[in-house]
């Protein structure tokens, strides 16, 4: 299979299980917005695919949605199956993904960092003005 064709399919199963997952999940008690699908690796063969789960925020409930979604994975594998026309339904394995949340982490640093060196900035300003006035 072409690395087109597979990017293609992994992109339609991403839309497919989000979609999917707020369709089967919606009446329980959980925050579904917290939940994202960032990326589906499917296996070249098509029978297998690693499903990647963002659940931002939640920490203490994280395992609890998780294992949630595992549940619901052969609703989901039926769901695209009626919605896809594949030579093969993937067997779907649900990981959770942490790199959005280290992302944010890196840009809270790179933030923090910017704004001590606008005060030090200004600080040497203010400095150099006091000294000019003297």
């Amino acid at each position: 299979m072409t690395v087109d064709r597979l990017t293609r399919v992994n992109e339609l199963l991403r839309r497919e299980i989000g979609g999917a997952l707020h369709k089967l999940l919606g009446g329980y008690e959980i925050d579904l917005s917290a939940v994202t699908v960032t990326h589906v690796v499917t296996s070249k063969s098509l029978r297998t695919a690693r499903v990647l789960v963002s659940i931002r925020d939640h920490a203490k409930e994280r395992s609890h949605m998780l294992a949630l979604i595992r549940e619901c994975r052969p609703q989901i594998q039926a769901l695209i199956n009626s919605n896809m026309i594949l030579k093969y339904t993937p067997r779907l394995t649900f990981e959770l993904d942490t790199s959005l949340e280290k992302g944010d982490y890196i840009l809270g640093v790179l933030m923090e960092m910017e704004r001590q060196d606008m005060q030090a900035t200004e600080e040497k300003g203010n400095e150099q003005d006091s000294k000019a006035q003297q």
